[in-house]
């Protein structure tokens, strides 16, 4: 499977092609020290066994901000130089930082711009990312990845919206300016075998940004300037962001929000396009440097046929892995039926958005780090197999006997197959009962329940059961003679 086959990303030797992008925790304090919580995440990870963990956004700077890790001084070194020892020593993975400049924003929801910076401030700005990628290596880190995507000010140079009237702004090239001087900057603190990564948007999803057709230009001028790798995001920009009166700005609260992390009302994959896209003009143009693909790929199949098919090199998956840290190892030791699955509501999202310890909603209430559990022993349905599944009001409701198990049950996986097609999951639940409302009249919708416990073995299935929503009285007697019209293979 080439998803566990060892890869070479500039000079590092992954394990194999998972990687853990970035991911806010909300778990250090704002003085930006590393803690306890935060080194039991990583750790958490770890023992999951992905092939490299990018750590969370670290400031390279000592504005003010909410709750967030500092690489900007000598003095966090000790901090960041026990989180990457205990890290490593927790699995066979490579470790590197995340490291990001923003600017000032205010509750009043005013907030500083690129414009606002003159040229002495943008030099600063390569200043301090070349003196934390410096940093990073004296701590012992494997790489560092330079923070170019979302709303922040790397991201905003390179936007389409970036309005600079001098050699910092508006047509591509310019807009490509610092990036790449920051690049040259790094490279000259790091040297030439420190592994330097770029993480940028692929497509900035808000009206007069630029899309896919820019993003592959810049991800030759990166890969051409110095960077070991290329980690396409999407979106998550202030100029679509909802403010909430007494509140700073958040940027992932608008449309661009929502692309940046696709929901469960997206397809999964949903990004996959802007790492093909850029990965066949690097590619035309002889271009090796790797490309990592994110955006909702929660499946190994799904994986495996991005890197078949060569859309990317590396698949990133971060909530897949906040839900479950052990997906990686379960896959390689042929576990794969017990990953316990994301479900994209965007709990953790909401959670970083109010800047709270972000945590999954599928974990243990009240849990700070994912469960672990070295259980073989499933749930099984020993309080009875009573499972109703009715149509009402417009929605299916579901309702099922508690499962038990010698651990704990863990919850509750639901399956749904529409015409008699096959069974697809489509949420997990805690409790008992459950109401479907992503249904429409006229289908044949068939449910089976499936309990899982902490370490993700599954019960036996409750089901099937078959449930068809009637059509309106006033519609019904067209729609189901256009349906039997369908069924028998001509045009009504």
């Amino acid at each position: 499977m080439k998803l566990l086959e060892p890869f070479d990303l500039g000079g590092m030797r992954l394990a194999n092609r998972i990687v853990l992008p970035a991911m806010v925790t909300r778990l250090s304090g704002e003085d930006g020290f590393v803690n306890k919580d935060i080194i039991e995440r990583y750790v958490r990870f770890a023992k999951g066994e992905p092939g490299l963990i990018v750590l969370e956004a670290m400031a390279v700077h000592e504005a003010k901000s909410g709750p967030l890790l500092r690489i900007g001084h000598d003095r966090y070194l000790p901090g960041l130089t026990g989180l990457r020892r205990a890290v490593q020593e927790a699995g066979d993975v490579k470790v590197i930082p995340q490291i990001i400049h923003f600017l000032k924003i205010s509750r009043s929801g005013w907030r500083q711009k690129i414009t606002d910076l003159s040229r002495e401030e943008i030099h600063a700005v390569t200043g301090h990312y070349a003196a934390a990628a410096g940093r990073a290596r004296a701590a012992g880190f494997d790489g560092v990845e330079l923070h170019m995507a979302h709303a922040y000010t790397l991201s905003s140079f390179l936007s389409r919206r970036n309005n600079r009237l001098d050699e910092y702004g508006r047509s591509l090239e310019n807009r490509l300016r610092l990036p790449t001087e920051l690049i040259a900057a790094v490279r000259a603190e790091v040297g030439e075998e420190f592994p330097v990564g770029v993480r940028f948007d692929a497509e900035e999803c808000i009206k007069d940004g630029y899309t896919v057709s820019d993003a592959a230009r810049i991800a030759l001028r990166m890969a051409r300037a110095g960077a070991s790798y290329l980690s396409l995001s999407a979106g998550g920009k202030f100029e679509d962001a909802i403010h909430k009166p007494g509140d700073p700005l958040y940027p992932y609260t608008g449309y661009s929000g929502d692309r940046c992390m696709p929901a469960s009302n997206y397809p999964d994959g949903a990004n996959v396009y802007m790492a093909e896209a850029v990965k066949r003009h690097l590619t035309a143009h002889g271009c090796p440097t790797p490309v990592v693909a994110t955006g909702k790929i929660r499946t190994p199949e799904l994986a495996e046929r991005l890197l078949d098919s060569g859309v990317a090199d590396l698949i990133g998956m971060a909530r897949a892995l906040l839900a479950d840290p052990d997906w990686p190892r379960k896959l390689r030791e042929g576990r794969q039926d017990s990953i316990i699955h994301c479900i994209y509501g965007n709990v953790c999202k909401n959670l970083d958005e109010n800047f709270k310890k972000v945590r999954c909603v599928l974990w243990p209430k009240g849990a700070l780090q994912a469960p672990e559990s070295g259980d073989a022993e499933g749930p099984g349905w020993t309080l009875g197999r009573e499972f109703l599944a009715t149509a009402e009001a417009g929605r299916v409701h579901l309702y099922w006997k508690q499962a038990t198990d010698n651990e704990d049950v863990y919850g509750y996986e639901i399956l749904r197959g529409e015409d008699g097609a096959g069974a697809s999951h489509i949420t997990t639940v805690k409790g008992c009962s459950y109401n479907d409302y992503d249904i429409e009249a006229g289908v044949r919708y068939t449910y089976w329940i499936q309990a899982y416990d902490l370490a993700g073995n599954r019960s036996e299935k409750l089901g099937p059961r078959d449930v068809t929503l009637p059509y309106p009285d006033a519609a019904r007697e067209r729609l189901e003679r256009a349906a039997a019209t369908r069924t028998e293979g001509r045009v009504p």
